[in-house]
């Protein structure tokens, strides 16, 4: 059963994601020619990467990124080596990313459409990261308290723990540390840090 958590009823935060929304898809157009052009020399298909996921408690949206991947690259996941532990997927060397895809991750760049799902209210600046279906089918009763937030376009785990933390446990841990401590300074915090470890291109992958 769901309650409401302080964050989620916050009308400050929801101002906050708007603002940076705005600003954020300013950016996404201005780079947009660019950002295309390079994907589609790269590798001919879809510029933008699109998938389900699921939100704030439990309802599922369509989240959107600039492709990184090659074209079906959903198709050969099963031929990819699973390096996560647990209910989440990531390889380092994953070998569906494409040369240009390595770019846009490295940089970030390749999230910048998820703005988009922020304005429209299906995602936060900050929160849990938005897990698939396939993932929340597995989860065990204590994992659904990663949905009592929007899920962020970055998070506890996504500044403290993304190249280091591997197990899914341990990121739930992490996203529920967060719902306990959340303020609105400690989201400007972790918004500040995800600007600098993007500059600095910490943690990327």
């Amino acid at each position: 059963m769901f309650y409401h958590l302080p964050s989620v009823n916050s009308k400050a935060k929801r101002i906050i994601d708007i603002l940076g929304a705005l600003v954020g898809l300013i950016v996404t157009l201005t780079l947009y020619p660019l950002i295309a052009f390079l994907i589609y020399i790269d590798d001919p298909g879809p510029i933008f990467f699109t998938q389900t996921r699921i939100g704030l408690y439990g309802r599922p949206f369509r989240i959107w990124k600039f492709r990184s991947m090659i074209t079906d690259a959903e198709k050969m996941k099963g031929l990819v080596t699973n390096q996560a532990e647990g209910f989440i997927f990531k390889n380092e060397h994953d070998p569906r990313v494409t040369r240009v895809g390595k770019f846009l991750r490295r940089t970030s760049l390749d999230e910048l459409p998820q703005f988009l799902n922020v304005l429209k209210g299906d995602m936060s600046l900050v929160g849990t990261r938005p897990p698939t279906p396939d993932e929340v089918s597995q989860y065990l009763p204590h994992h659904f308290q990663r949905l009592k937030v929007k899920p962020g376009l970055t998070g506890e785990w996504q500044v403290n723990g993304r190249s280091i933390v591997k197990d899914f446990e341990e990121i739930v841990k992490m996203d529920i540390a967060y719902q306990q401590k959340w303020s609105l300074v400690y989201d400007l915090q972790l918004i500040l840090k995800t600007i600098k470890i993007v500059i600095t291109k910490q943690g990327a992958c």
